[in-house]
């Protein structure tokens, strides 16, 4: 990447809506569209989005809602939507082969969940989803406490790379297989996209929902002209707001960070590159704010997690093999979860409902990985033995190994994957059982 790659910073692909539905019935279609990622002037690139535009509509709800979505698919290939962090009845985790049948071009399939935890998710496609995900089949889906903070503006921050030829035609080759053997598919356009039609003030308390929507590419972030705490990983509120420092957000990642605008030219998302740093996009900042608020930024109201049994949590190895480099990977086993490359016919573990697991994840790879576990959210363990925060995607470095401690309680057959989305086509993938 060099610099002219990254003039793009002033605007947002779309002006993406907000759509609080609730439990009205909602129709997101899938369907082929032109979204200018380059600057003006520019050439245009055409993708795939929701509802005529990539992202696609930001969607809202209440904690507790039933989400009533009618799927329509508008594409030329089989497609389902993935409602990702969302603990949700598993007939509704849109996996086709697992929880639904696929799609089919020109088909509807309707999704009805709860959605029991306030915090920030988002929505994509999950066939082919190396693909689909690539040209642009996502967007933000925002679950609002009963009581939210009191801020002047919530807004959410997508982050993505893409991969365009100098005149804005999206770079094909997703099945690339230099690309699945080693860290996946990396852009060489990056953004941040955010609502532009937003102006904040000096001394405005803002809450910024960053969603890492990339397929394969971990950013290093850093937020400038703001003086704040993160509040929220995937979703789930920190027990106490941390100091922000630097962020780094592997592929479905997010954090909430709730701040006040210190800047008088605007707050800055910064993409640390070992190129040096480079700007994603800038929200201005205009004029000040009468009465800025003193308070203290607090935590946000915990969702309800069913305690872990630590005791008597049962022990589980999970080891990460293959890729470029390695002794065992094959051009039809590229990665692989404890030897086996794709899904196998048996689950990873079967675990009646209720029961904690602690889940040693090894990575003896040259690569990051980030680990996605479908319909539960799990405590990273710290080094120490300490529970650390809760999170749905852990990203594990090269011959790393961290432990996650999980109570399987929802029932259903689930998903496991890496998120660097060619190393899950490639093999790196598995599932297991609830009863």
């Amino acid at each position: 990447m060099n610099r002219r790659d990254f003039l793009m910073t002033g605007s947002a692909l779309a002006v993406f809506p907000r759509t609080g539905f609730a439990a009205a019935p909602f129709l997101l279609r899938a369907e082929p569209v032109t979204a200018q990622i380059l600057p003006l002037g520019d050439g245009a690139t055409v993708m795939l989005g929701f509802n005529g535009s990539t992202p696609g509509p930001e969607m809202r709800a209440r904690q507790g809602d039933t989400l009533r979505v009618t799927f329509e698919n508008g594409i030329d290939q089989d497609s389902a939507v993935h409602w990702h962090g969302i603990r949700l009845n598993n007939a509704m985790d849109g996996v086709p082969g697992m929880t639904q049948p696929p799609v089919l071009p020109g088909t509807t399939f309707d999704y009805a969940f709860k959605v029991p935890d306030a915090g920030t998710y988002w929505y994509h496609s999950h066939n082919r989803s190396w693909e689909q995900v690539a040209r642009g089949l996502y967007g933000p889906l925002i679950i609002e406490e009963d009581a939210p903070p009191d801020v002047d503006h919530d807004i959410t921050v997508q982050i993505d790379d893409w991969r365009l030829s100098e005149i804005g035609e999206q770079v094909g080759g997703y099945e690339n297989l230099h690309d699945w053997s080693h860290a996946g598919r990396m852009g060489n356009f990056a953004r941040a996209v955010f609502d532009d039609s937003i102006t904040l003030r000096h001394g405005d308390r803002v809450r910024l929902r960053l969603i890492n929507v990339a397929t394969a590419r971990v950013f290093p972030i850093e937020v400038t002209g703001v003086a704040g705490k993160a509040v929220a990983l995937d979703g789930m509120p920190l027990a106490a707001p941390e100091d922000i420092g630097q962020i780094t957000l592997a592929p479905a990642q997010r954090m909430d960070i709730i701040a006040d605008v210190t800047a008088q030219g605007g707050v800055g998302f910064v993409f640390q590159t070992r190129q040096g740093p480079y700007d994603l996009g800038i929200i201005p900042v205009d004029g000040t704010h009468p009465a800025p608020r003193q308070s203290d930024i607090a935590a946000l109201a915990p969702n309800r997690m069913p305690p872990p049994d630590v005791e008597n949590a049962i022990s589980l190895d999970l080891r990460m093999e293959g890729g470029a480099m390695s002794s065992v990977a094959t051009r039809e086993a590229i990665w692989l979860f404890n030897g086996q490359s794709g899904m196998s016919d048996d689950p990873f573990y079967i675990f009646e409902r209720g029961q904690t697991a602690r889940v040693t994840v090894r990575n003896d790879t040259r690569f990051a990985h980030g680990i996605h576990l479908h319909g539960h959210h799990f405590h990273e363990v710290q080094p120490d033995g300490s529970l650390g925060h809760y999170r749905d995607t852990t990203l594990i470095g090269p011959d790393e190994t961290r432990d996650i401690l999980c109570v399987f309680d929802n029932p259903g057959q689930w998903l496991m994957h890496c998120h660097m989305l060619g190393h899950q086509a490639a093999g790196m993938k598995t599932w297991f059982k609830v009863l």
